[in-house]
This record gives C-alpha cells, structure tokens and sequence, in this order.
C-alpha cells in the first residue's frame, strides 16, 4: 500500500510534513515515533493498520525532516499540530500510539485532545524526567545516559553531543544497525535487528537527520522539562494502555511499570522478554486491536 507525503501549514506559520498511508475513510492512527526517527513508514505496520481499517497518520515533530523547528516546545505542543493534521483530513476522531519518545506525545493527545482521542497507547514509552520514586537513568544504555546528560547541561552542550552522533547516522544501513546501537541494544532487540526491519531502522535515522538534529534536540529538552500536562490528566482525558519489555535497555522496564501505576485507569501490558525494537514487530498487531476495543471501535 502506498504512502502518501504531504504539507500542512499551520496558522503560526510554521509547516508540518505529513505521511498518511491506508484506507482514506480509515480511522486516523496518529503514531507518534521514537527520537530520533525521520518520516519513514515500515509497510507491515502499514498493513496491520490497514487491515483494521485504521489509516496511519505520522507527523514529522517540529525540526525534523521538513517540518519547521519550534525551539523551546513542550511535549504537550504536539497536540495543536495534531489537531490541525486532522482537520486537513477532515477527521473528527483519531486513536494514538507513541513508541519510546513518542510516547509521552501520545499521552499529551490523551490528556489535551481528550474530545478527539478515542485510545491512546505507548509503546516502550519513557516517563517524565522528574518522576518521584523512579530513577529514570537505571538500566538504560550508555549511550542515553550521555544524551540525557548533555540534554541537562544546556542546549549548547547537547547540539555538540548530537551533531557527532548524526554523523554516524546519516550514512547508516541495515546490516550497521544492530552494532550502530551498541550499547541500548538488548540480545532480544539485536535477533530482530535484521533483514527488512533493519532496512527500515536505518532509512528513519537517516531520515531523521537529513536537515539537521533540530528535531532531536528539542525532543531531548522537552523530555528532560516539564511536559505541560500530568498523568492524571493523561488517565482522564482517554483509555490509555501501557506496553513495556523487560529486556529493553533505551527505555528500562521500570518506565512502564511507572507509567502504569501513576496513569489512572491505564491497562498494562508488561511483557517479559520483549525488548525496545521487538515490540514493534511482535505485539503491534495485538496493540492495535487493544487500541480499537478501548476506542469502542
């Protein structure tokens, strides 16, 4: 099934670029991708989708790909770019899934789209830097635990860690990957770092840096402040599910756990020998069935 590139403009002037790709009068799947992650759509998700009538709908985040960059913007500024994507399709109603951090702007449209958003679910998503009771570095790779570092001590020091880091991305293939990620990478997430997902993998870092780590910079701030919005206000607005594994070294099981506990409402799916990439490829079928049954669709 072909995917469509579009443009969307915004009332501030900013552009957003767009990808849509399913049935027209599908059910909008708003996924959010992880950091960084270019506009890049893997066909069998795509046909999960499609084959539950949904149309997958991904919005370039503010820096990335064509979309202008919105320096300074909170997790929760996704929403007013997500609503205006819908209005150009012309969709009153939409379900959500975020993958790693993607997965604090799917709460946002949970929380502050809460007339919109039928279900929202993250996938291996992170929790709030300042979550009491979780120290949100244990666990993690190496390598996130220098991003988050640079991203603490000030935007000047994490455009230097960055722009090395896209250096090694911008030329990366499939077969690089599952080295290329070294340290975040789990024995579970390196078995299916392979073949076409790889391809894919390393077609969405490449895309995510193609203008330049604007996007992935202030994804990095945006995480490390206060996302303008509370889980409370997350577990109130829509069903949420929470999908975690416990052999994920990006985003550590205890993120999911945590979520799971301080959302309101919100059904966990913690699912032992499940890694950070595996998800994707094992449980997105049955997530977006979990989705449309909280979505009452």
């Amino acid at each position: 099934m072909t995917a469509d590139t579009f443009t969307v403009y915004l009332a501030d002037g900013r552009r957003l670029e767009v990808l849509a790709a399913g049935p027209d009068d599908g059910l909008p799947l708003v996924m959010h991708n992880g950091t960084p992650v270019g506009l890049v759509a893997y066909a069998p998700m795509v046909d999960a989708a499609a084959r539950r009538g949904l149309r997958l709908v991904m919005c370039a985040r503010p820096g990335y790909g064509d979309s202008t960059a919105l320096p300074g913007r909170r997790v929760a500024d996704v929403t007013g770019d997500v609503a205006a994507v819908l209005d150009e399709l012309g969709a009153p109603r939409f379900v959500t899934v975020g993958s790693s951090g993607g997965g604090p702007h799917a709460l946002a449209c949970a929380a502050r789209l809460p007339a919109r958003c039928l279900a929202a679910a993250t996938m291996a998503g992170v929790a709030p830097f300042t979550a009491e009771g979780l120290d949100w570095l244990d666990g993690m790779g190496a390598e996130n635990v220098e991003e988050i570092g640079a991203a603490t001590a000030g935007e000047a020091q994490l455009t230097s860690y960055l722009e090395a880091e896209a250096a090694s991305l911008a030329t990366i293939a499939g077969p690089e990957v599952a080295d290329g990620l070294g340290d975040l990478i789990s024995a579970a997430d390196k078995a299916a770092a392979t073949g076409e997902f790889a391809d894919y993998l390393a077609a969405s870092f490449r895309a995510a840096v193609r203008t330049g780590i604007a996007g992935w910079r202030d994804d990095d701030l945006a995480f490390a402040s206060d996302w303008g919005f509370t889980m409370a206000e997350a577990g109130a607005g829509a069903p949420v599910a929470v999908w975690q594994g416990d052999q994920d070294m990006m985003v550590p099981w205890a993120h999911g756990n945590w979520l799971a506990v301080h959302i309101p409402g919100a059904v966990a799916h913690l699912l032992p020998g499940e890694g950070h990439l595996t998800l994707g490829i094992t449980s997105f079928g049955a997530i977006l069935d979990d989705l449309l049954a909280m979505a009452d669709r």
